[in-house]
């Protein structure tokens, strides 16, 4: 499964995934997190280890939307986004980074290449 395909030179997600482009979502976002686990994926369209990163998890995704709601932050596009999720889960900026978001809170983040489907799946346990 791929997290991109290209057509007509837009980049859609593929469904169940959503793009986090506003500080609405994101307040949406801690509101869905009461229920289930959020994760926030940051990635930067510039950088060789961010698209290593996406391309390792588009390879073993294995998740199903049902336990979690994925969102994906382009980082070149909504830097000001990046800043305030930094600023409201008390997390420094990394770029990619994953963000699981439990109850309004980060209960995990990690980034660059300790990023894997196995570490997300482990902090959506219950």
């Amino acid at each position: 499964m791929s997290f991109f395909s290209f057509k007509s030179g837009q980049r859609e997600l593929p469904h169940g995934w959503k793009h986090l482009k506003s500080a609405e979502d994101l307040e949406h976002i801690n509101h869905v997190s009461k229920s289930k686990p959020v994760v926030l994926f940051k990635h930067s369209t510039r950088c060789g280890t961010s698209f290593m990163v996406k391309d390792q998890l588009e390879s073993a995704w294995n998740l199903s939307e049902d336990d979690l709601e994925f969102y994906y932050l382009d980082l070149l596009a909504h830097r000001d986004i990046s800043n305030l999720i930094a600023s409201q889960y008390g997390v420094v900026h990394q770029s990619p980074q994953i963000l699981v978001i439990k109850d309004g809170k980060s209960v995990f983040d990690t980034s660059h290449q300790m990023i894997s489907v196995r570490a997300i799946a482990n902090a959506i346990k219950p």
